[in-house]
């Protein structure tokens, strides 16, 4: 077997793992770069590899840096099967489309604002090549052995970072190799923890805090406080949000606060349609949450659903006290930035952000301190209040990876460090081979390893 990095290294976007067994290729992840305007730019480049030898690609979840670059794959010419479990198949048929659609949205913006050096700016893909690309999708059952190319059997089990994340396990009789993707939490409040796994003869271990532990803080109390400290200035809380994940989480803590009345019963808008229906697919794959049936309908109606542009828009010409929860994640596009653009001036106001924020994004920037940041080709002043609820991340820290892999019954020949900025793949790499005595390397951007 040989093992290429098409992505997620020195970054923690851009997941892609390209194994190379006799004659089949299998990619293991496709997702976007995000971020920096360097990395950015290798998602309008054709892949370092024909996409037409690929066989089969398996997904380890559904966040768009780990499935976006499909509708890509699949116009460069890839006509295999995508392999994923059925819940990921479930968002990715959310994600992928609306991904399209903001990507279409963000360039006719730029063409309307003139804001654009390309004449005109065109969307990196559109929903329609969304939608065609997930005609390719097969889901497969967790545990269940299939072979997705010739000479090679794979497995899909529950990771716990999101519904229908996985850890990825593939083998051809003679090796075997172990892909973590995200790795979830073990006490997280909505989502299972992850399950044990027996280890491989080669490891892929994803590090985004890798370098760090979460805090050991109520998070019911430290939301509450933004809250609370936020609505006696008249302010709104402005949190960017995946809409897979962190949203559904973020709606369940509101929910527990206002029905201990920690908080005031100040309105609440999920602006986001996508994570609206993703939240329903938490509740058709209830089994893999901690929640029990009358929990998930709670979380469900706990915000008011902002449906169409102008709903969201009509959102930022509101005053007093509310909530407002919007994609993306780190401030990369989608409503929430026009909402930065609304609110950021405004020191009434607190943006709050609820997960890690990757080098080069907005968010990352705010979080920085900077003092205006750039939105739409304009400099907007950061007035308001920033806070970070670093306690609701559903990505394992440092302590709680090492942790998993103790659980392994025997150590991998070798482990691949991946998915975190430099700082933090260093730091766990140090950690693992200290802790674990495990040999460990630090992958660079297209570099191959056999895997003897």
């Amino acid at each position: 077997m040989q093992l290429q990095f098409l992505g997620a290294t020195d970054t923690v976007t851009g997941s892609k793992y390209l194994l190379r067994q006799g004659k089949s290729n299998v990619l293991v992840d496709c997702g976007l770069f995000q971020g920096y305007k360097q990395l950015r730019l290798r998602n309008w480049s054709p892949l370092p590899v024909d996409a037409r030898s690929i066989d089969a690609v398996i997904l380890t979840h559904a966040h768009i840096d780990h499935s976006g670059y499909l509708p890509l794959l699949a116009r460069q010419g890839f006509s295999g099967k995508v392999y994923c479990s059925p819940a990921t198949y479930d968002l990715c048929g959310i994600l992928l489309p609306d991904c399209g659609h903001l990507l279409e949205e963000e360039a006719e913006y730029l063409n309307r604002h003139n804001l654009s050096k390309h004449s005109p700016a065109l969307p990196l893909y559109t929903r329609d090549d969304a939608q065609r690309c997930l005609k390719l999708f097969e889901p497969v059952s967790f545990r269940k052995e299939w072979q997705p190319a010739e000479g090679l059997n794979a497995t899909l089990t529950p990771s716990g970072h999101m519904p229908g994340a996985s850890f990825v396990r593939l083998d051809n009789g003679l090796r075997s190799i172990l892909f973590s993707g995200d790795i979830g939490r073990p006490n997280d409040m909505v989502l299972a923890a992850p399950s044990p796994m027996d280890g491989a003869d080669y490891l892929v271990v994803e590090s985004t805090y890798g370098d760090r532990l979460h805090k050991n803080t109520d998070v019911l109390l430290e939301l509450a406080d933004v809250i609370n400290r936020t609505a006696a200035r008249g302010g709104a809380v402005i949190i960017p949000s995946f809409a897979v994940g962190r949203a559904q989480s973020l709606l369940y803590c509101i929910h527990l606060l206002k029905s201990q009345g920690a908080i005031h019963d100040l309105p609440v808008f999920l602006n986001s349609p996508m994570a609206a229906s993703a939240t329903g697919v938490y509740e058709r794959h209830r089994t893999e949450l901690r929640l029990t049936a009358a929990q998930c309908q709670a979380m469900t109606h706990t915000a008011q659903i902002v449906h169409t542009p102008d709903e969201s828009r009509l959102l930022n010409t509101r005053h007093g006290p509310m909530i407002i929860i919007a994609a993306s994640g780190m401030a990369t596009g989608g409503r929430v930035v026009h909402h930065l653009k609304a609110f950021a001036p405004d020191k009434r106001n607190t943006i709050l952000f609820a997960g890690f924020q990757a080098g080069g994004t907005r968010g990352a920037t705010i979080v920085g301190g900077a003092p205006t940041v750039r939105i739409f080709g304009k400099d907007v002043p950061i007035r308001a209040e920033v806070a970070m609820l670093d306690s609701l991340s559903a990505h394992a820290d440092a302590a709680e990876i090492i942790s998993w892999l103790r659980g392994f019954k025997s150590a991998p020949r070798q482990t691949f460090i991946t998915h975190g900025e430099p700082v933090a793949a260093d730091a766990m790499r140090q950690r693992i081979e200290r802790e674990l005595h495990w040999p460990c390397h630090m992958p660079y951007y297209l570099e191959s390893v056999a895997l003897d």
